[in-house]
């Protein structure tokens, strides 16, 4: 493995978080696996309820075992980023997917580059990898958060990721379930974070071990997640939208009425008149509603900024191997 120094006039603590769910045939590799890549970072298994082995496993590896009584992803990565304190993040799943040999590159490109989250960009030839529609639902998930949210990942959804103490005390987290990826990727969209992402192997579970992730039932609700923050960090144009497209409808319900009374006087269809009437008032609405909103988004981010501005990133200064013991 390449050396790689980082200087810290402090020791500079990383913190490897698992959350994990009924992952016995896993966990224990991979505390292990991490344990070798990062032989100074602190492992910290968060379980969520297993019904199996996985907390034994966890604790024989070498980990720190927490538990998470509400459940759900999301809810777990919660608690991690409020619990721990360290300076960079190793965020990973424990269903061994990922590998952890990888790591010391994503903390070094976090470091060397002043970034505040490197993406691990799932590559694999494995078939099996993907269950059946998972491959095209992270395509069209990602491809939502591009047209919306404008500049982003290939991979919204990988969960192998590395951030800066700065990143993960600045994120209000949210989200209860696998749509925490997703709420990540916003969070650093929103505030123009420096992120880069990187390509990483990606294996299939070992025989015996299930996938959590439901395809359609988890699906819906990450691209429900998606509409609800451009809602929530984008109002001016979603209400905007909203009012423009009832806008044009009454428009073009409003021609005829305007012939028929520029030629007759009168205004036969009273009805759509009044349908006429009512959008256009909605319309106005949705583009008022819009610009308070905006303001209020504005005055929102502000803060986060400042909040993100307020905790220092790692600084870079004596000899310290991220990658061996030494």
């Amino acid at each position: 493995m390449e050396d790689v120094f980082i200087n810290s006039p402090n020791n500079l603590r990383i913190a490897v978080l698992i959350p994990c769910y009924n992952e016995e045939l896993t966990i224990g590799k991979v505390v292990r696996d991490f344990n070798a890549a990062l032989p100074k970072a602190d492992v910290y298994v968060f379980d969520n309820n297993s019904s199996d082995l996985s907390i034994r496993m966890a604790r024989e590896a070498g980990a720190n075992v927490r538990q998470v009584a509400m459940q759900g992803k999301g809810n777990v990565v919660r608690r991690m980023f409020a619990d721990i304190g360290a300076d960079v993040y190793v965020l990973a799943d424990g269903d061994d997917t990922y590998p952890a040999a990888n790591a010391p590159a994503m903390v070094r490109r976090l470091l060397t580059e002043n970034l505040d989250m490197v993406v691990g960009r799932r590559v694999t030839d494995e078939i099996t990898a993907y269950r059946e529609g998972h491959r095209f639902g992270n395509w069209l998930l990602t491809e939502c958060v591009a047209r919306l949210f404008g500049r982003t990942f290939t991979d919204i959804l990988s969960g192998y990721r590395v951030f800066s103490r700065r990143f993960v005390k600045s994120f209000p987290a949210l989200a209860t379930g696998f749509e925490i990826e997703t709420e990540l990727t916003v969070h650093a969209l929103e505030l123009r974070m420096p992120i880069d992402e990187v390509e990483i192997p990606y294996k299939s579970r070992p025989a015996g071990s299930t996938s959590k992730l439901s395809t359609y039932r988890d699906g819906l609700r990450i691209l429900m997640t998606i509409l609800k923050m451009y809602s929530h960090e984008r109002p001016l144009m979603f209400f905007g939208s909203i009012g423009a497209a009832l806008g044009l409808i009454a428009l073009a319900l409003a021609v005829p009425l305007f012939i028929t009374y520029a030629e007759t006087g009168l205004v036969p269809r009273f009805p759509t008149a009044i349908l006429v009437t009512g959008m256009s008032l909605s319309a106005f609405l949705c583009f008022g509603c819009g610009l308070i909103l905006d303001t209020v988004t504005r005055g929102r981010q502000e803060m986060k900024h400042l909040a993100y501005l307020q905790i220092a990133s790692p600084q870079l200064g004596s000899n310290k191997n991220i990658g061996e013991s030494g």
